[in-house]
């Protein structure tokens, strides 16, 4: 039926979740991943 886990996984991910919710979810996602690289930029410019 499922030739991965990852094929499991992905099925599981739509029947479980709207496209609202999944785009949140990576809205999300990318702004902690944009605090994260900007406060590792600034710290490492005030060390300079």
């Amino acid at each position: 039926m499922f030739e991965t886990l990852d094929d499991r996984m992905k099925q599981d991910d739509q029947e479980s979740s709207t496209l609202r919710q999944r785009m949140t979810k990576w809205v999300l996602i990318g702004i902690v991943a944009i605090a994260l690289c900007g406060g590792i930029f600034l710290a490492i410019r005030q060390l300079s």
